[in-house]
């Protein structure tokens, strides 16, 4: 009607100026659409007047006029409107620019067709501009409303081919620049509209050049933002790349497929982590490959200038090529579901890619192995860690990489993104079936991995990829266990000489910089993994000796390159294989060391390293700094290493060969007394290569693999350094008496200390060396010490005075510590002269004292030295000034060494203030722990341990504090582990002391409570730090019952009383166990895989095992005696604390899930009651009779069962009077028994133990057949399933005297037969064979197993209990406290009941959860009201919207497009939804799914109230474009990278909802057409929803922000 009212007005010969000024509106003003829409439907209106023909109504000058106006139209009111609409886009009032945009861009294309041909060219010029900015400036167009202006305007810019490409190119950069909200509104929009009014040539050459845009920039910066945005645009314009049906499909140049940076956008779009540009990779893969096949041509048709195809295609192959890329399709669609029991079927399909590749990689070449990679890293970057986990074993199971060809084109994907994703630790758990210990299924493959590729490898190769892998392994840190099996993997390939100076760097860089925060245990096993693996690629050809002894020092004689290990005897071996093989070192002037006719050994290397380690320059009268020792270090290994080299040697050569090896040391030591002259520098280097000799010729498992000839050499080194103990001692003493008064010298006092003690030590430990070192001197050193304590600071204090103080103190500590481990002689003159040390310590506090304390020489500070401005000297030690601290710090902890060995050896001086003398010093050490660093208090608290008992019973307030400020330090620390454990260690011994414990068990009640209060700490503590309950719990029992026998008598029983103070201790001890994180349990595996590496690692277990509290306190009670009445009242008072335990957890939670924390409490409650049942009293077990009972009744799980039953059991076979209590169970309330009564049919089937030891036999089997009899017809099949089992075992001991049961004998008969009868059914059938075979009824018994190795690791191992609950009998027998008696042996006497696999038969409780709902929820179809029976034929008359119309029903504007959704199901709901909510129609693909018998179904004739539209899958493309150009918003549910929420988006009033297809979503050509993306928020783990469900959440949310708001005002009018 509007068309025919323009026409009328128009044809009315009106004032066309007069009609133009009154449609338009002033230039700065905004009007609505509808204003727009008129002055469009005007202008379109004049276009058949204004054609030049004889009919027109227009001379020529009223058309150039009305031309003239249109044309003004487009610059004053067009343009400015659109500007103004960019303006409004850019502040907050964006609502409803949509539709003017839409309108103007209308009016647009309607003028342009009626300007001048140059108009068209004029405004496209003005435009692009603006749609190039990569900022928008105000007053301009946006770059939103520039590609709506230019789409508008591209079907009149078509003859201009310039102009064309510009706006293509234009529409490119804006992929390059435009945020991703804008990216498709504007290019893909752009681009579409320029491809459809394009044809032919002009097509081709818009198509090439929009690729080469996209192909340069991806090749100059292949990111992931660049390949997204890329496959954006390159998916958007796919249907005229790959159109086979149109006549201008592209060629050449054009076609993608020629292209192979086209085709590496699609392999990193593959691989991307963005989900929407892996289904634009894949999308535009299956169009290429369909295109492919429909056309048949060879692709490509010649060999490429690139030089690599990714992508062929040979007609004759073209079966097989289908069939592949079909698969490759399947995985990579499959691959997104994240789910392992959804892509493990397919996973069969890799293997048959992979095949087919390698059939073909010996033919022509059809499928590049790079199409394979992206496969396997897709998996890597799966969020599903087990799907990661399948993609690498996978990979590391392929066969195929055995090729060279294959292996080579594989090797940077290896050092790549394999290496990457090995990074991570989770995927190094064990498998199903491994137990604790065993090496990880990944780490096993890994190995036999990399001995298949690297064997495959060309060897040209082998060198360049290995130093790759293992500047990967040094690119960034590494956690401890992947890094652990990478290196073991490593050190498992064949010997090859391939790395140089390059491989020894990179191998430096892993142990100091990845490693660096490893745990000790997996880093020394790490360290040894690497060095074997080093002595394996090493060309020593390329490497000099000095470059080779320069990498072991990165090597840590504490965790790995110890001397006397398997991997120091495999560098032996190794540097003599390679003996003068090494690459001749450079000297100074270039040349090298010697000719290739004599070349270096490691002798004359070592030789010539100790000449020039000691040549050192003149002294020239300055301070002088330590010299560093990590040459000493160095040297001391290469000479360690060259004389185990030439250990072979008889006795004497060796002494002559060490003893011509090291004389230029032992000149310059034997010197080192008497010769003035010798620079101190000299001196120093030698004192520090003696030490690092003697330190490191002695390592710990030098006797146990050295064997003989090792301890052969540490003789032989010691007896020449022996020697020169004498000229050592008086040189370092002589240097400590007043020489030392430097700050240098503080580091260099320690150097000398350190000598020293090693040398008393080796002298203590050696006897055949006893006499060699002198203590007589010690009491001169003592003596001069003291002198310089007492002597009396300036008020400003110098350097030379406050060193020697630094350097007194610690040699009168070295000294104490020293007699305290008895390695100096107490009856010397030194221990007289330590008494006047005491007295120091002790004396009156002076006016000058620095301590508030009573006694004035306990924590003594030293002052930081007064340097003064002048001197040069002090200007060099300006760094070790900075870090007086620690020197002040040393001093402190030097001062309590000493009082603590003084305690304890010599009494305080005036015994009539001892005890005011003690209190003090107890306070004094209390200030020390807030003085002192935490890894120096150790001595304080050594101190507090002697003191504490001392002072107990008259300062017990004092002694509290004391405890108190100490487990305050101790809890401080608990995030270092460094000293944590140290310290933690220390307080024990303080607080739980065993004098500390004896006395306040009596009388010290405060301290009882804190120890209690400090004990429930140190427990909740262990939860989250394995250890610490470990470490209380061994210092106690050793307290309360001594492994060596304890002195016997009273005071064994005193010391025993006070485990009655702390029972919560052995009660937490008994059910110890704590729950690891994954993570954690999977450190916890591979540490004790670690252990079992035997003489690859050289670091001892910390004995942190979270079993050990469980096999200390276990031992602890296997060793109780029940004849001794204290040690039964503990026994007994634990079972009642432990059978409370049960009992609340019975209570709190009646089902309990199998190997849940509850579940593991009651199991180890269960098994601790079963170790101590033997050693209980008789009238105390009539007691616990009753509890066991009450237990069995509960729901227990099998486990838990199982050892319940075995201790009814037990009870009844040695305490038979109980028997009748027994009996007395089966007439418990059936309600309370229902399947737990199966327990007690299991002790009946064990009733062959009971028997023997009753009294009446006959009278208790007939009682026992009588009642399983009654179970026997019970309900419930589990019930009678045991009961007939119990029914066959005791029968056949009551067979004998049948004659004598009557009647019953005939009914007992009856019950068997029906038993075996149940053979010929099925599950019944399984089940009898499954109870018969299982464990607990066959091979067990009761008595004869009775063992540790039974209860604490067969039985759960049997009753599938989580491996970590299963303790093995190594750790009873590693504990030398555990006795192996005949009463409780450790391990089973048969080993039938170990040998055994898990049966499937475990009972299961039925509760009243267990039973079906009688009723469901039932859903009724309602009718609605206004739809009676006699109005419906009239109503089916009218068309969808009208029948709503009469019914008062209100429609939105929600247009709903289901054309890519093809079940009915779905469709009929989603019809029905969009009826309810009033949606303005459903867009389906085929109408003809209204008449489909399940569309119906779901529909219930909503299909008749609701307008429905047939727009088919290939015509979505241009009916979503249309849309567009309506105002529509295009709404896709899509999880992308930039979707927004549902509960935050604001639908615009006219948003279009395009809904994907059930499997794929949107296609990924339709994605980049969508305004905006929504996703739904979710909170599950499968995190896909049903396409109807997700469509009904998206409308009601639309119905609740419009229409909710449409119907008020509905009702208002009608009111």
């Amino acid at each position: 009607m509007s068309s025919v009212l323009i026409d009328a007005v128009l044809s009315s010969s009106p004032d066309y100026d007069r009609l133009f000024e009154s449609l338009s509106w002033p230039s700065e003003s905004c009007p609505g659409p509808e204003r727009v829409e008129a002055l469009t439907a005007v202008i379109s209106g004049l276009g058949p007047l204004l054609e030049d023909s004889d009919s027109s109504p227009f001379t020529s000058e009223k058309r150039r006029h009305i031309q003239g106006k249109i044309e003004s139209v487009i610059w004053t009111r067009c343009l400015p409107l659109l500007g103004t609409i960019s303006a409004q886009e850019a502040g907050e009032a964006a609502r409803g620019s949509r539709e003017s945009t839409a309108a103007a861009c209308r009016l647009l294309s309607a003028c342009i067709p009626l300007c001048n041909e140059a108009v068209p060219g004029r405004v496209a010029r003005y435009v692009l501009p603006c749609l190039q900015r990569s900022e928008e400036e105000p007053g301009r167009l946006s770059v939103e409303v520039s590609g709506e202006v230019m789409a508008a305007l591209v079907p009149a810019l078509s003859a201009d081919e310039q102009l064309t490409l510009s706006t293509a190119s234009a529409a490119v950069s804006c992929v390059k620049t435009l945020p991703d909200a804008r990216l498709c509104r504007v290019t893909v929009r752009l681009l579409l509209t320029l491809l459809s009014c394009c044809g032919g040539a002009g097509k081709q050459r818009v198509l090439q050049s929009i690729l080469d845009d996209l192909s340069f920039w991806h090749h100059a910066d292949r990111t992931p933002v660049v390949t997204e945005r890329a496959l954006l645009c390159v998916t958007a314009v796919s249907d005229h790349l790959l159109d086979p049906h149109s006549p201008d499909s592209p060629s050449g140049e054009a076609d993608p497929r020629l292209r192979v940076q086209f085709w590496r956008m699609v392999q990193d779009g593959l691989t991307h982590r963005d989900s929407v540009s892996r289904k634009r990779a894949l999308y535009l893969l299956k169009r290429c490959v369909a295109l492919s096949e429909q056309q048949q041509v060879d692709c490509p048709l010649s060999p490429s200038d690139e030089g690599e195809v990714l992508f062929k295609w040979a007609p004759s192959r073209s079966g097989l090529l289908k069939e592949f890329w079909e698969d490759y399709a399947l995985v990579m669609e499959t691959l997104e579901e994240n789910q392992v029991h959804v892509v493990r079927p397919v996973l069969n399909r890799i293997d048959t890619l992979i095949q087919t590749t390698l059939n073909d990689s010996q033919g022509q070449g059809l499928f590049h192995p790079s199409w394979l990679l992206c496969v396997y890293q897709r998996m890597f970057h799966s969020e599903n860690k087990s799907l990661m986990r399948e993609g690498v074993c996978h990979l590391l199971e392929l066969q195929v990489l055995g090729q060279p060809a294959f292996a080579l084109a594989f090797s940077q994907f290896i050092v790549g993104p394999l290496m990457d994703v090995l990074s991570e630790t989770s995927l190094f758990h064990r498998s199903v079936g491994q137990s604790v210990g065993d090496c990880p299924e990944l780490g096993a493959k890994l190995q036999v991995f990399m001995v298949t590729f690297f064997s495959s490898l060309p060897l040209e190769n082998r060198g360049c990829v290995l130093l790759q892998l293992i500047q990967q392994l040094g690119s960034k840190h590494w956690c401890a266990v992947p890094l652990l099996f990478l290196s073991q993997a490593l050190s498992k390939l064949p010997p090859s000489p391939v790395l140089g100076i390059d491989g020894l760097t990179a191998l430096r860089e892993v142990l100091c910089c990845t490693m660096i925060t490893h745990q000790p245990l997996l880093r020394g096993a790490a360290q040894c993994f690497l060095l074997n693996s080093a002595l394996s690629f090493t060309d020593v050809s390329a490497v000099s000796l000095d470059d080779f002894f320069s990498f072991l020092m990165n090597f840590r004689a504490d965790e790995s390159l110890c001397r006397g290990t398997q991997i120091w005897s495999q560098v032996c071996v190794w540097l003599s294989n390679n003996e003068g093989s090494f690459k001749p070192r450079i000297v100074g002037d270039g040349e090298s060391t010697g000719a290739a006719s004599k070349k270096e050994t490691v002798r004359r290397y070592v030789e010539g390293e100790i000449q020039a380690y000691l040549r050192v320059p003149a002294s020239t009268g300055q301070t002088e700094m330590l010299p560093d020792s990590k040459e000493a270090d160095k040297l001391a290994r290469a000479i360690l290493l060259c004389v185990d080299m030439e250990k072979s040697q008889p006795p004497q050569d060796l002494s002559k060969t060490l003893e011509s090896l090291l004389s230029p040391l032992l000149e310059t030591l034997s010197r080192v007394s008497t010769n003035i002259y010798l620079p101190l520098r000299k001196s120093d280097k030698s004192l520090q290569l003696v030490l690092r000799l003697l330190q490191l010729e002695r390592s710990p498992r030098s006797q146990a693999v050295g064997g003989e000839q090792g301890d052969r050499v540490s003789i032989a080194m010691e007896k020449l350094i022996f020697q020169l103990a004498d000229p050592i001692q008086e040189f370092i003493l002589r240097r400590l008496c007043g020489e030392l008064q430097e700050l240098f010298d503080v580091e260099r006092a320690d150097l000398y200390l350190r000598v020293l003690r090693q040398l008393l030590v080796m002298s203590h430990s050696a006897t055949q060396h006893h006499h060699k070192v002198q203590q007589s001197d010690f009491s001169k050193l003592i003596k001069h010490s003291l002198r310089v304590l007492q002597e009396t600071s300036s008020q400003i204090p110098s350097v030379e005075h406050q060193v020697a103080k630094a350097v007194a103190m610690a040699s009168l500590a070295t000294v104490c510590d020293l007699m305290e481990q008895e390695v100096m002689d107490r009856r010397s003159e030194a221990i007289s002269a330590l008494k006047d040390l005491n007295d120091f310590f002790y004396s009156s506090p002076s006016s000058t004292s620095q301590s508030p304390s009573s006694l004035g020489n306990f924590n003594v500070r030293l002052l930081k030295p007064h340097t003064g401005d002048c001197s040069s000297d002090l200007g060099v030690q300006g760094p070790l000034l900075q870090d007086w601290g620690r020197v002040a710090a040393n001093f402190l902890r030097d001062q309590w060494i000493c009082l603590n060995f003084l305690v304890k050896a010599v009494e305080i001086p005036d015994n009539s203030r001892a005890p005011e003398a003690l209190k003090a010093a107890l306070s004094c050490s209390m200030e020390a722990l807030a003085l002192l660093p935490s890894d120096l208090v150790l001595p304080v608290l050594a101190f507090m341990e002697t003191v504490l008992p001392k002072l107990l019973m008259d300062e017990e307030a004092l002694c509290v504090e004391a405890v108190a400020l100490s487990w305050e330090l101790v809890q401080g620390l608990s995030t270092n582990a460094h000293d944590f454990w140290p310290a933690l260690r220390g307080f024990v011994s303080l607080a739980f002391h065993q004098n500390v414990l004896l006395l306040s068990h009596t009388r010290a009640l405060t301290l009882v409570a804190t120890l209690k209060q400090i004990s429930t700490e140190l427990i909740e503590l262990s939860q989250s730090k394995v250890g610490v309950l470990g470490v209380l719990l061994q210092d106690c029992c050793q307290t309360w019952l001594p492994t060596d026998g304890g002195s016997g008598g009273d005071q064994d029983d005193t010391a025993f009383c006070s485990v009655f103070s702390h029972m919560d201790i052995l009660t937490e001890a008994c059910v110890y166990g704590p729950v690891f994180r994954r993570d954690q349990r999977l450190v916890q595996d591979v540490q004790t895989y670690a252990e079992q590496l035997g003489e690859n690692v050289v670091v001892t277990s910390d004995n942190r095992d979270d079993q050990f509290p469980r096999t200390c306190v276990l031992a602890f009670l296997s060793r109780l005696d029940p004849s001794n009445p204290q040690h039964g009242t503990v026994m007994e008072d634990l079972v009642m604390a432990l059978l409370r335990k049960d009992n609340d957890i019975s209570k709190s939670k009646v089902r309990y899930y199998s190997n849940s924390l509850q579940h593991r409490v009651k199991n180890r409650v269960w098994q601790t009651l079963l170790l101590l049942l033997p050693k209980l009293r008789e009238d105390f077990v009539s007691t616990l009779l009753n509890h066991v009972f009450e237990a069995g009744f509960c729901s227990n799980q099998a486990s838990v069962k199982y050892l319940i039953e075995w201790m009814m059991i037990l009870i009844l076979t040695q305490h038979p009077q109980h028997m009748d209590r027994f009996w007395a169970c089966f007439n418990t309330d059936q309600e309370k028994t229902k399947t737990s009564i199966c327990t007690f049919l299991s002790v009946l089937v064990h009733f062959n133990i009971i028997i023997p030891n009753l009294k009446d036999k006959a009278a208790q089997l007939r009682t026992a057949l009588n009642i399983i009899l009654q179970w026997c017809f019970n309900h419930n099949f589990s019930v009678r399933l045991y009961a007939l089992l119990a029914l066959k075992r005791v029968w056949t001991l009551a067979e004998e005297g049948a004659d004598g049961l009557g009647g019953l004998s005939a009914v007992i008969k009856t019950c068997l037969n029906q038993a075996e009868a149940m053979q010929t059914t099925g599950n019944a059938n399984k089940n009898w064979k499954r109870i018969h075979e299982h464990f607990f009824f066959g091979a067990f018994h009761p008595i004869r197993d009775y063992s540790a190795e039974t209860i604490f690791c067969t039985f759960p191992s049997l009753s599938e209990l989580a491996d970590d609950e299963w303790i093995p009998a190594w750790k009873f027998e590693k504990l030398t406290c555990f006795p192996d008696t005949p009463s409780l042996p450790v391990r089973n006497p048969v080993q039938d009941l170990s040998q055994l696999q898990p049966g499937d038969w475990i009972q299961q409780d039925k509760t009243e959860q267990d039973k079906e709902e009688r009723w469901a929820e039932v859903q009724k179809k309602i009718t609605p009201w206004r739809l009676g029976i006699q109005e419906q034929e009239p109503e089916l008359q009218l068309a969808p919207p009208q029948r709503a119309a009469r019914l008062g029903k209100l429609h939105g504007a929600l247009l709903v497009v289901a054309s890519l959704i093809d079940k009915p199901t779905n469709l009929g709901g989603l019809c029905r939804t969009c009826e309810i909510f009033g949606a303005s129609a459903l867009v389906l693909d085929s109408l003809r799914h209204i008449g489909d018998k399940h569309f119906q179904a779901l529909s219930v004739s909503s299909e008749l109230w609701l307008p429905l539209l047939e727009v088919k899958p290939l015509e979505l493309t241009d009916f979503l474009q249309v849309k567009k150009s309506e105002g529509y918003c295009i709404v896709g549910v899509e999880q992308t990278a930039n979707s927004q929420s549902l509960q935050d988006y604001q639908f615009p009033e006219k948003s279009l909802l395009l809904l994907g297809n059930e499997r794929e979503g949107i296609p990924a050509n339709l994605l980049q057409m969508l305004d905006v993306c929504v996703e739904i928020p979710q909170q599950g783990v499968i995190r896909s929803l049903n396409v109807h469900v997700s469509a009904a959440l998206l409308i009601w949310e639309y119905t609740r922000q419009h229409l909710a708001s449409g119907s008020a005002e509905v009702d208002a009018k009608r009111s």
